[in-house]
């Protein structure tokens, strides 16, 4: 019995669509045969490769192109390079949904109602009588039934108004009538009744050897093959997802235009715009039924009431009606209803075209199982195997759970050629397991490869490792050791807060009127009070502060500081009307003014008046208050004489006012304008 193989590797090397197909797994086979009882077991070694195979986006065709570099033999990790890698390419086709039909009929696309105004309209009225409504007659001249008109009277309420004329045209020529008829077009349409739904695609896969090239084609219909040389079997198990948007047309009907003769047409055409499908109950397939496409002269001349009714009544929803919508809906950039084109893709492209079944595109990506069987027996291998070192090993310390580490580990081809390596990296059981990594490094070449650490327990700990490099054929050729350690796990909550789940009652419509209340009843006491803005502003006369932030209470005060200027001034004013500041006016004229006024030799004198003199100017007082002003004029011209002329008049106009004030204020009052009086009598007298 030969050996098994197993396929390990396969190297992508080309792709010309946006997938490349995978092997998803890998397995034994051992093939035997038997001819009769008699015979042995003929047993055959295999290569198998399990195959994962998508489409193009939107369904379209996709094609790959791969190499088989590498087998594992008797599942002993022993790794077998290929001489002559055997190459694959795959050509899966555009996927469709195909679907049977059935002819049933054929229908107008526009049928159209005529009438002629006459005045002898009978059924049986020939052309010159009722024209285009004359009855029709098929090829072989018989007649064909229903088609004739249907005369209706003169009238403005009748189906077509006219005028029914005067009298003597009544006389003459007859009662006004009007002939109504049914006609068709020249454009036609096929229904056909839609059937039984299908998928459509193929794959197409080639092997290429040294020797000879192996070709075999697989689809929904043959999804078993094996090409003629018997070294290569494919079997197409299936779809891994089923086709979730392939729509279905059981309660539809396909209508296309006519292309030759009425009946089962010979081929579908390709004038796909003005293919449409339909509701079944859109149709009358009898032509008995009034407003559905398919109506016949029968219906149309039997509606009740045909002279009252409207014009083109029994007409209405034909295939030019629901064409045109869809037009309108195409011009304003939307998706059609009716209309085949526009809505899918890839519409009657599977092979062998015909009139018995019509597809469309599916734009799903689904990924095709294949099961690829290649003979082994004629296969070379090769491999080479070259020593091998590791350099370096790093491990730096990380925190336990919350981090992982990384190890990290330089190795060098020692050797003279070419060839492939795996490593591995082994830690104690608290350390999870690490994948082993393959890779090939070229004579004295470098190589780093990282590792990622995961421990299993929080707590600080130390490890040991081992880190181990093997050939080409998996004999270990270099291994080194190393340690690191973890630090324990530090449990914190961060940011993290613990938040309360939302309330729920059934009472929520009257807690919503309550929590707006409440919120309005806390604005309106901020307003008021002006507790926020008083923690939000620093001082009271931050203006910019207190204008966003507006609060009823720093506007009365505010209000009231602006005020105290004015109310101020108006005190003072007051105060000076009731005499208050007075006593203040005689000392600023005593001390301030008058020593501003006099030259200075004169102060000099004054002050020896005010000092030696007091007994007189008492005796002047009261000779003043007694003679009143009858003596003014004598005491000023005494005055003058005596201390020197100007000082001496000065100082008595000063103690007259002066006088005046403490004994005559209430005469001031009753008199304000004997004040100005005596002064202007005083500053004649001083002239």
């Amino acid at each position: 019995m030969k050996p098994l193989i197993l396929v390990a590797v396969a190297m992508i090397l080309l792709s010309h669509g946006s997938h490349t197909f995978q092997i998803l797994s890998k397995s034994k086979l051992e093939k035997c045969e038997k001819g009769s009882e008699s015979d042995g077991l003929n047993c055959t070694s295999k290569i198998i490769l399990d195959l994962a195979v998508p489409s193009e986006t939107g369904g379209r065709e996709a094609s790959m192109v791969a190499e088989i570099v590498e087998t594992e033999e008797n599942s002993s990790d022993h790794m077998r390079t290929f001489r002559v890698p055997p190459v694959i390419t795959v050509n899966k086709s555009a996927a469709y949904a195909l679907y049977e039909l059935t002819y049933l009929r054929d229908v107008a696309y526009k049928p159209q109602e005529f009438y002629v105004q006459t005045r002898k309209c009978e059924p049986d009225a020939g052309a010159k009588v009722v024209k285009i409504c004359e009855r029709l007659r098929d090829d072989n001249g018989h007649i064909i039934e229903h088609t004739q008109p249907t005369c209706c009277p003169c009238g403005e309420q009748r189906r077509v108004p006219s005028s029914c004329g005067n009298f003597f045209d009544k006389l003459i020529k007859g009662k006004a009538n009007t002939a109504h008829c049914l006609r068709f077009t020249d454009e036609w349409y096929h229904v056909f009744a839609i059937g039984q739904r299908s998928i459509g695609f193929s794959i197409r896969i080639e092997v290429k050897t040294r020797s000879k090239t192996s070709e075999v084609i697989v689809g929904p219909e043959n999804r078993t093959a094996i090409s003629t040389d018997q070294f290569l079997r494919v079997n197409l198990v299936g779809d891994y997802v089923g086709y979730t948007n392939i729509p279905s047309f059981d309660d539809f009907y396909l209508v296309i235009p006519r292309q030759g003769t009425p009946g089962q047409p010979q081929s579908l055409g390709s004038d796909f715009s003005k293919w449409m499908l339909l509701e079944r109950v859109r149709f009358t397939l009898d032509g008995l039924e009034c407003n559905k496409i398919g109506v016949a002269y029968e219906a149309f001349n039997a509606q009740p009431d045909f002279c009252a009714a409207p014009f083109w009544s029994c007409l209405h929803n034909q295939l030019c009606n629901f064409w045109e919508s869809d037009q309108n809906r195409i011009s304003r950039n939307q998706v059609p209803l009716y209309c085949v084109q526009g809505r899918f893709e890839r519409i009657n492209q599977h092979p062998n075209v015909g009139s018995h079944a019509f597809s469309i595109g599916i734009t799903e990506v689904l990924n095709t199982n294949l099961m690829v069987e290649l003979r082994a027996d004629d296969i070379e291998y090769v491999y080479q195997r070259s020593p091998g070192k590791i350099l370096y090993i790093s491990v730096p310390s990380f925190e336990a759970l919350t981090q992982f580490g990384t190890a990290t580990i330089t190795t060098k081809n020692t050797g003279e050629l070419e060839a492939s390596y795996s490593l591995t990296f082994e830690c104690s059981s608290s350390i999870s397991q690490m994948e082993e990594q393959f890779y090939i490094m070229k004579p004295k070449e470098t190589i780093t490869r990282s590792f990622r650490l995961y421990p299993t327990t929080d707590q600080a700990a130390k490890y040991a490792c081992d880190a181990i490099l093997k050939d080409s054929d998996f004999s270990e050729v270099d291994r080194a050791q190393c340690q690191f350690t973890t630090t324990a796990t530090v449990l914190e909550n961060g940011s993290q807060t613990l938040s309360q789940p939302p309330k729920t009652s059934t009472n929520g419509f009257f807690e919503s009127i309550e929590d707006l209340m409440n919120d309005l009843w806390t604005g309106l006491s901020e307003f008021v009070t002006g507790r926020n803005c008083r923690s939000k502003c620093s001082t009271f006369f931050d203006i910019g502060c207190h204008i966003q932030c507006i609060s009823m209470s720093w506007v009365l005060m505010f209000g009231l500081f602006l005020a105290i200027f004015p109310t101020a001034l108006v005190l003072i004013w007051l105060l000076h009307q009731k005499g208050v500041f007075d006593p203040f006016y005689d000392w600023w004229a005593n001390h301030i003014w008058r020593d501003e006024q006099l030259p200075k030799h004169n102060r000099h004198a004054m002050h020896l008046i005010k000092h030696h003199r007091p007994e007189k100017r008492h005796h002047r007082h009261q000779y003043h208050d007694t003679h009143g002003r009858r003596n003014l004029h004598g005491e000023h011209h005494r005055h003058k004489n005596r201390i020197g002329g100007g000082l001496d008049y000065n100082y008595y106009i000063h103690h007259v006012h002066k006088s005046n004030h403490k004994h005559h204020r209430h005469e001031r009052i009753k008199d304000s304008k004997a004040p100005e009086h005596r002064a202007r009598r005083i500053e004649r007298i001083h002239n």
